[in-house]
């Protein structure tokens, strides 16, 4: 698999705005010190790969995405510890830990989490992909660009799992099922008794209607407009759904919960449903904000209706998790069979790629995994 210290792999390519994924034959270089070569076993797709597909966000093209892998560490740098060849990974996003947040414990809000993320190479502009005419292909797309069957990660957002874990299923824990689960876990802190509505019933909001449930919320509420993914919901243990489509969904929500929800979360992205959230919560409710938004958009709330019944809106990035930490639990919990997240997802060879992704913007695949 190498070639003068390069190791050749096969990947999907974004050329231009709005894709398609080209498949090609490509190349990366070594591992530095700090980083770790993974041979790819799946990696799931995320909303946010359109986004950037897209160019929502500036990111540069020509890019290898995915975001959300999964596989088996092949090669380490020099100065890694605690990982080895053979260990099974997830890959998740890629702070800096030298700033203030991350120096914090806060690592889900980096100051560098744009340019590591989203700036298609290392912090110091080098990338490590080639095309097969040994031209530069942008990379390290959250510290890792899986839509591959190599990628270059680095250590810090490198999680190591138990090797009798399925993990061709556990690459979406990296990103959209961490973002659901760790925003009324860690975030919102869903209690016991309370209850808790999710604005869009795809990965990150299932994700949050599973994690309500551990948490001990008593009503819980997806919101979406497509009427599978609302049974999906209650199977999943949602114990109300209202289609937005078909009714007044703050209305249908506060007749639920005698006058508005404990906690809301926003998953949508779409600035008239975070309006939707924020009036469907009560008297000291909380609405959280995970859907991602274009860049400039601006929502709108009564100042008032927040104001006096002592409302509060928050942001939450990666469901405010480490995941070095909150992954291995996540596993944990789905070996128990508490945490079924095989039950929204659907299998695609690389060369789907393209059908995957239309697939999940259509709703008719709820999470795509691409096996790599």
């Amino acid at each position: 698999m190498t070639n003068s210290s390069r190791t050749n792999f096969t990947g999907a390519v974004i050329r231009k705005e709005g894709g398609p994924f080209t498949i090609e034959k490509l190349s990366l270089e070594e591992p530095r010190s700090d980083e770790v070569l993974v041979k790819m076993v799946a990696s799931g797709m995320c909303h946010t790969d359109m986004v950037a597909r897209d160019k929502v966000y500036d990111v540069p093209h020509p890019i290898v995405l995915g975001h959300e892998g999964a596989g088996i560490v092949e090669r380490v740098g020099e100065k890694v510890q605690g990982i080895s060849p053979g260990d099974h990974v997830v890959l998740s996003y890629q702070p800096c830990t030298r700033c203030r947040p991350c120096m914090e414990g806060k690592p889900f809000y980096c100051v560098h989490t744009y340019p590591l993320c989203f700036g298609g190479a290392r912090l110091d502009g080098s990338t490590s992909t080639k095309d097969a005419e040994g031209k530069d292909i942008h990379d390290h797309f959250f510290g890792q660009s899986s839509f591959g069957t190599y990628a270059l990660a680095n250590e810090r957002n490198t999680v190591k799992v138990p090797k009798d874990a399925p993990l061709e299923l556990l690459g979406p824990l990296g990103c959209g099922i961490q973002t659901g689960a760790g925003a009324v876990m860690n975030a919102l802190r869903v209690s016991p008794g309370s209850s808790f509505v999710v604005f869009g019933a795809g990965a990150v909001g299932l994700s949050a209607v599973m994690a309500a449930r551990i948490a001990g919320a008593t009503t819980i509420i997806a919101a979406d407009v497509v009427p599978s993914r609302l049974e999906l919901a209650k199977e999943l243990g949602a114990t109300h759904s209202v289609n937005s489509k078909s009714q007044d969904p703050v209305k249908a929500i506060k007749d639920l919960t005698d006058g508005g929800a404990d906690f809301s979360l926003e998953a949508t992205g779409i600035p008239a449903v975070l309006r939707q959230a924020i009036d469907a919560i009560g008297v000291g409710g909380i609405c959280g904000i995970v859907g991602a938004a274009r860049l400039g958009d601006e929502g709108s709330f009564d100042v008032n209706d927040v104001m006096i019944p002592g409302k509060m809106i928050k942001g939450i990035l990666q469901g405010e998790s480490v995941p070095q930490i909150f992954i291995p639990k996540l596993v944990e919990l789905h070996a128990q069979g508490r945490f079924p997240i095989e039950k929204m997802v659907k299998f695609y060879k690389l060369e789907d790629i393209n059908q995957a992704a239309q697939d999940s913007e259509k709703g008719v695949t709820v999470k795509p995994i691409i096996r790599l």
